[in-house]
């Protein structure tokens, strides 16, 4: 199963540059993944680091070989009740459009109002809303994404981060859409050491609303396990 998760944010920051129909893609948005040749799945108190996390060969080649473990994956989250999801699944019906509106009168106000680079008000805005799809409550998912730590640190135990859709989020580009952002919870501590490795969350996820200083999220995931998705 191909993953999606960065193409709709290659449309919608083409958007918010040319104030046009979300169609094109972004230079800084990475492209989508290959279909990923997952792992086991990552117990609690892992250390997230890019060697450690790597599998070992499997001797597994071929289209085939590969389209039967991902079929076999599937049917292991079914058995488990765990569905996965993308990204755009997270928006309500319409998301899409109201969201695009956003950008476009972001867009305006800004031409209208010039901001000064490095002045006091040249600042990242989360835009979007807080919209939610209610069916997706209580539900037990997996998403892949990359991680947003509050803390940092070569041996920082981290029990709380963001997960958003494209690298870089948060810290080096404008946050996404609260609904687009999803607040991570979990008993266990884990390390994470590599924000470029994209990961797999897999939880119960809930409708329910968390502020930070880095971004607000409309979702939050009581985490169960983490894992390295693989491109």
């Amino acid at each position: 199963m191909t993953r999606s998760f960065p193409l709709l944010w290659s449309g919608l920051l083409w958007i918010a540059a040319c104030s046009a129909e979300p169609a094109a893609t972004a230079d800084n948005v990475p492209a989508p993944a290959a279909a990923p040749a997952l792992t086991a799945v990552e117990t609690a108190s892992v250390d997230l680091t890019a060697t450690e996390m790597v599998p070992e060969a499997t001797g597994v080649t071929g289209s085939d070989n590969r389209l039967a473990a991902a079929g076999a994956e599937q049917n292991a989250l079914a058995a488990r009740g765990v569905r996965e999801l993308d990204w755009e699944e997270l928006m309500p019906e319409g998301e899409d459009l109201r969201l695009a509106q956003l950008y476009r009168q972001q867009m305006e106000m800004l031409y209208a109002a010039p901001i000064s680079e490095g002045s006091a008000a040249d600042q990242a805005v989360q835009i979007g809303t807080f919209n939610t799809v209610p069916d997706l409550n209580g539900t037990r998912i997996r998403l892949p994404g990359y991680t947003v730590p509050f803390e940092y640190g070569a041996d920082a135990e981290i029990t709380e981060f963001l997960l958003v859709p494209y690298y870089g989020a948060c810290l080096h580009a404008p946050p996404p859409p609260p609904n687009q952002t999803v607040f991570v919870r979990t008993q266990d501590p884990i390390r994470l050491r590599d924000l470029a490795q994209a990961v797999w969350v897999e939880g119960t996820l809930y409708s329910q609303i968390q502020e930070s200083s880095l971004a607000d999220a409309a979702y939050t995931i009581e985490m169960d396990a983490i894992e390295i998705y693989e491109y």
